[in-house]
């Protein structure tokens, strides 16, 4: 899984989020290194969508402006929840080989 796409997921499991605030609470997540522009954030959601993992919940007109919210399904954050488990167990692996480590 893309770094950008897991903090896209990860931003959605407090509930549903519409685009900007989702490019907002990624980059919050990532300490800023998620930074997604609108085009490339829109062509995920779509790709997230398309698999199962992300749902559009409402739609509300602003100023005019249809703004889409999304959720996050049982599927995505389980697909989430799982990168998680497999970078912290990737992680742990690499500190035990340092010398001088010390792992709890």
């Amino acid at each position: 899984m893309s770094e950008p796409t897991y903090f896209i997921l990860a931003s959605l499991l407090d509930g549903p989020l519409h685009g900007y605030a989702i490019i907002k609470r990624a980059g919050e997540l990532s300490g800023g290194r998620v930074r997604l522009a609108v085009g490339t954030l829109y062509g995920a959601l779509d790709r997230l969508a398309g698999n199962g993992l992300i749902a559009v919940d409402r739609e509300e007109i602003v100023d005019g402006r249809p703004r889409r919210y999304f959720t996050i399904t049982d599927d995505g954050a389980d697909a989430v929840t799982q990168e998680a488990k497999r970078m912290a167990q990737a992680a742990r692996i690499v500190v035990r080989r340092q010398p001088g480590m010390v792992t709890s």
